[in-house]
């Protein structure tokens, strides 16, 4: 990878907000999914990724999800089911045009089915879309 693709990728990982000493659970990995991606989290916080087996408390997860994988909902909970308090859940997905493509209105109504909601999405790679979904604010 050249250098200027080094760089986009760091800063787009960085956007992700993972630090050091963080455990971050990733689900559905593949064979298409982005290794620059998943090698600038993995030196963001320092550890592995850890995968759909661990049962240990996580900080935060990314979730690799395209059309076919079934129900984004059903991955959401068991992302939420081992996350820190209020961690962030990212979903990856192809970007518009690409294979296996989730649209933003799918990805908005699996998030309000599983508690959660979209706050942003941006460009993760030159195929990927990343959406930061977090826990749904209580009234104070």
């Amino acid at each position: 990878m050249s250098s200027t693709a080094d760089d986009a990728a760091t800063q787009a990982v960085a956007r992700l907000g993972f630090t050091a000493g963080q455990v971050i659970q990733e689900l559905n990995y593949d064979d298409d999914v982005d290794e620059a991606v998943r090698q600038g989290i993995e030196a963001a916080t320092g550890t592995e990724l850890v995968d759909e087996e661990y049962d240990d408390v996580t900080d935060g997860a990314v979730i690799w999800f395209r059309e076919d994988d079934g129900d984004l909902t059903d991955a959401l909970v068991d992302a939420t089911s081992v996350l820190e308090d209020s961690g962030p859940i990212w979903v990856f997905t192809p970007k518009s045009g690409r294979p296996g493509h989730v649209s933003h209105s799918d990805i908005e109504e699996a998030a309000t089915t599983s508690g959660l909601h979209a706050m942003t999405t941006f460009a993760i790679g030159p195929d990927w879309s990343a959406t930061r979904l977090a826990t749904r604010g209580r009234g104070k």
